[in-house]
């Protein structure tokens, strides 16, 4: 085994050109991994980098060794320590270029949520299909999550400014109507928030995200009033379907505002508290 990683040490180029940009030893990168990647890799999103090393596999893929900028452990990760020091494909590497470690452009989640089975539950999902077929706004991710709990929460990971969900809740409004809410997130007897394989609960989510390490300074929440969650038909009401053009314009306009606001420091809401 030791002959391998000898091996291994001696492949690669000096650099490669990512993005029409050379990287090698010593560039300053942002770590962006791809969309199947672990909890551990969603964590790192977004951070800022520095590249050790170009390296070469047997099957001929480059790799660079990083370690983290703002890491107190960077010296065992340059002694090639294990728990500092991180391989990406090219594919995974922002090459930061003159921005040199500036912050990288705000993110907004849109999480369309609900279940299209259960009539005018499925409205967040048809919102996120209809934002998807439009242009966007830059900056903003527009994911259907459906009923995926635990892969929103595992999402909320992710380096965002904010996350807007969209969701049907009856609040004893005439159907059809729009509202925002911040959500309150209330103390829990609990110690530890579990969330269904197959089930969406805002707040639940939003308690597993902090849990897990990281909550989006804004939250909200974009809801219409149900006319019907029945098994059948699986299709929106009539009131409801009528107001997907407005809640997906409503939509855009949170994300700018939230976009907005994260670009002065001194404006930013405080992230919601969890216990």
């Amino acid at each position: 085994m030791t002959g391998f990683w000898t091996r291994m040490a001696g492949r690669g180029p000096a650099e490669v050109v990512i993005a029409g940009v050379p990287v090698g030893p010593g560039s300053r990168v942002r770590l962006r991994p791809r969309a199947q990647a672990d909890v551990f890799d969603l964590v790192l999103d977004g951070r800022v980098a520095v590249v050790e090393s170009v390296e070469q596999d047997d099957e001929g893929a480059f790799h660079l060794a990083v370690t983290l900028d703002d890491d107190p452990g960077r010296d065992l990760g340059e002694a090639r320590l294990p728990g500092h020091r991180f391989f990406y494909s090219c594919e995974e590497i922002e090459p930061l270029g003159e921005q040199d470690g500036r912050p990288a452009p705000a993110r907004v989640l849109v999480a369309g949520i609900g279940n299209v089975f259960l009539g005018d539950d499925g409205f967040g999902v048809e919102v996120a299909r209809h934002l998807a077929g439009q242009a966007g706004v830059p900056g903003m991710e527009v994911v259907d999550f459906g009923i995926r709990g635990m892969d929103l929460a595992y999402a909320l990971q992710r380096d965002y400014a904010g996350v807007v969900f969209v969701d049907a809740a009856p609040r004893g409004l005439a159907p059809g109507t729009l509202t925002v809410l911040d959500p309150e997130l209330p103390d829990g007897a609990e110690a530890q928030a579990s969330v269904e394989t197959h089930g969406m609960d805002p707040v639940r989510v939003l308690r597993l995200a902090r849990q897990l390490g990281r909550l989006p300074a804004r939250v909200r929440i974009v809801c219409c009033e149900p006319a019907s969650v029945e098994e059948e038909p699986f299709e929106l009401s009539a009131p409801v379907r009528a107001m997907v053009g407005e809640a997906a314009g409503l939509v855009k306009s949170l994300v700018m505002e939230m976009i907005a606001e994260s670009a002065t420091p001194d404006a930013r809401d405080p992230a919601p508290t969890v216990r």
